[in-house]
C-alpha cells in the first residue's frame, strides 16, 4: 500500500530534521514522478551560491520521495548504496530535481524484491535552476528491500 500524498509528503519535507531545516518543498509527488525544490535561502556557502551539502540533500530525496509514491511501505522500505555528484555551475537561486521510475520498473522491483529480499534502481538526475539550466548531475543506486 502506497501512502497518501500529503502523509508522503509531511515524511518528505519533515521527517529528516536535516531535510526540514533545509526548507525542501515536495511540489509533485506521484506513483512513479516526483519534483522536489530546495530554495537557495537558508542553504548558502561562503560565496552566495547553493552549498554542496544542500545539493547532495536535493540529490538524494528523490529516492526517497519515489519509494514513498510507488511502493508497498508495509512490505519494502528503501536504502541507497552509493551517490555521485557532478556540479556543472554554481547554483545561485533556488534548485529543482525530478526523478520518474515507470510503471513496468515498479512492478519488476517489487517482483525482483519479493523474490529475492532485495532490487536495486538507479536514479540518474539533474538538478536544474529556474531557468532550466542544469547545475548538478547525480546518480544514486538504491536498493528495494523486503521488510
Amino acid at each position: 500500500m502506497t501512502l497518501p500524498v500529503e502523509i508522503a509528503r509531511q515524511l518528505t519535507e519533515e521527517q529528516i530534521a536535516f531535510v526540514k531545516r533545509s526548507g525542501l518543498k515536495a511540489e509533485t509527488l506521484e506513483p512513479g514522478f516526483v519534483r522536489l525544490c530546495m530554495p537557495l535561502a537558508g542553504n548558502q556557502n561562503h560565496i552566495g551560491s547553493m552549498y554542496a551539502g544542500a545539493l547532495f540533500t536535493l540529490a538524494e530525496i528523490p529516492g526517497g520521495a519515489l519509494f514513498l509514491t510507488s511502493f508497498d511501505v508495509q512490505r519494502f522500505y528503501p536504502v541507497i548504496k552509493e551517490m555521485n555528484l557532478r556540479f556543472r555551475r554554481p547554483a545561485t537561486g533556488d534548485i529543482c530535481v525530478e526523478a520518474r521510475l515507470s510503471d513496468e520498473e515498479i512492478e519488476r522491483l517489487q517482483r525482483e524484491a519479493t523474490l529475492h529480499g532485495k532490487a536495486e534502481y538507479l536514479l540518474e538526475l539533474q538538478l536544474t535552476d529556474a531557468t532550466g539550466e542544469c547545475v548538478a548531475e547525480s546518480r544514486g543506486c538504491y536498493q528495494l528491500r523486503t521488510r
